[in-house]
């Protein structure tokens, strides 16, 4: 995976195309209902992440005369 949103999206449908596979049964299934359940996890902290740099470039642009300074872990 790389670094943008539609990876996660890519990744994130290859995740549930596994989760589909009728042959999946038993500690396979298990295993990968876990594995999907740590993938959501982080999918869901890196939209939340996305989430706050859009939040941030939206106020930036709402108040073009304030000082503009965006924080360094903000910025991307």
């Amino acid at each position: 995976m790389r670094n943008t949103l539609g990876d996660l999206n890519n990744h994130l449908y290859a995740q549930l195309e596994r989760l589909g596979e009728e042959d999946l049964i038993g500690e396979a299934l298990t295993e990968e209902i876990g594995r999907t359940k740590a993938i959501t996890s982080v999918a869901t902290q890196i939209i939340n992440n996305g989430s706050l740099v859009l939040k941030a470039e939206t106020f930036r642009n709402e108040f073009p005369h304030s000082e503009n300074v965006t924080p360094k872990m903000l910025e991307g």
